[in-house]
């Protein structure tokens, strides 16, 4: 069975989306480990109380390669197969990638190109966009910039506030996520230039 590790920094929703689709028998995978740079963050002790193998990795006073290389050699030691992020606040080194080649995935809560980084929920509002949605993508070495695997459309509302929209794309992100890794995981995808193109 293929082994995923997740990243996370925050309440983790989409890491326990992705364990109950394994619960289920939906998503055919194990958590090997959930990794996670902030020590209080709720999608750790979630992760303790499913019995999961987590690690807390501390970024204060290192260098972003130097931690980076931490959680490399974490991942390494867990054999995990795919790195899956799961609302994790950093940006990954140029080693970390290199380090699992075309085996990282995010999710984004915006229709990728449009809205990268940090709260993307807002700037779909503030632009005043009719759709926005979720994307899944493979992780390369610009800010939300790989390609991408599969994304959900949400319409946004003329009443939306921020909260709102955020809690439909979320529902969507949790849908879309664990498909787009088996997806990944059952090899039935390749990457041509920008584009991650399905095999048949």
């Amino acid at each position: 069975m293929k082994r995923v590790g997740i990243l996370l920094s925050g309440r983790g929703s989409n890491f326990e989306a992705i364990a109950q689709r394994i619960d289920e028998g939906k998503l055919d995978a194990e958590i090997a480990v959930v990794v996670s740079n902030i020590e209080t963050a709720p999608g750790l002790r979630r992760a303790r109380e499913r019995g999961l193998d987590v690690a807390f990795v501390s970024s204060k006073g290192l260098a972003r390669e130097a931690f980076d290389q931490q959680v490399v050699d974490i991942l390494h030691k867990r054999r995990v197969d795919l790195v899956c992020l799961a609302g994790f606040m950093r940006l990954l080194s140029p080693s970390f990638i290199r380090a699992f080649p075309n085996r990282i995935l995010n999710i984004h809560p915006s229709l990728l190109p449009a809205f990268p980084g940090l709260q993307a929920q807002r700037q779909a509002l503030e632009y005043g966009v009719k759709v926005s949605g979720c994307t899944v993508h493979f992780v390369d070495e610009g800010l939300d910039s790989g390609p991408i695997i599969s994304q959900a459309v949400v319409p946004v509302l003329d009443g939306d506030t921020e909260e709102s929209l955020s809690a439909r794309i979320l529902e969507q992100e949790h849908q879309i996520y664990s498909k787009a890794i088996q997806i990944v995981l059952n090899g039935q995808i390749r990457i041509e230039g920008r584009r991650a193109v399905p095999i048949s």
